[in-house]
């Protein structure tokens, strides 16, 4: 499979400028960020979660765990890890394993963690596993504007803050 053609017309209907890095194939976040040279920090990691209501998409850096009851605080709801055979025919063009962090484009719910919104550029899964889109802060935050965001991971390395 290829690029996803859902987030290449989603970008170019919303007027976002994006350049592409070609990496080797990898299976995991961590991976892509070593194999694409970028900090992990700046690759926005899509997690999909689900309850009775349907399907989120939380946005987290790739350096982060998503913590589950803290977006189920942030949205009143009681969502949990969907498995990928549940949503793989929403992400229909892309890669199993590959779900962008633009779940909107799939007319999706989102949530985003404020992390990413201090970053100078955000890479995003393009739909395979061998592409990232690279956006700067300022087209990465038009297009999560309207989205809620809070705090809903931690880094491995802080650790939990929260009160």
């Amino acid at each position: 499979m290829a690029i996803a053609k859902t987030l290449i017309n989603y970008l170019d209907e919303r007027g976002i400028s994006y350049s592409m890095v070609e990496h080797i194939h990898t299976a995991t976040s961590h991976d892509t960020a070593r194999a694409a040279h970028i900090p992990a920090h700046q690759l926005a990691k899509a997690v999909v979660l689900k309850d009775q209501q349907g399907f989120v998409v939380s946005v987290v850096p790739s350096s982060h765990s998503l913590e589950i009851d803290w977006v189920n605080a942030e949205l009143n709801r009681n969502l949990e890890l969907a498995s990928e055979k549940e949503f793989k025919d929403i992400f229909a063009d892309c890669e199993t394993g590959a779900v962008p962090a633009l779940g909107a484009a799939y007319g999706l719910n989102v949530i985003w963690d404020n992390d990413l919104s201090y970053t100078a550029d955000i890479y995003i899964e393009a739909g395979d596993h061998e592409h990232l889109f690279c956006l700067d802060r300022k087209s990465f935050k038009k297009l999560m504007a309207s989205l809620p965001h809070s705090i809903i991971s931690k880094d491995q390395e802080v650790g939990c803050w929260r009160f």
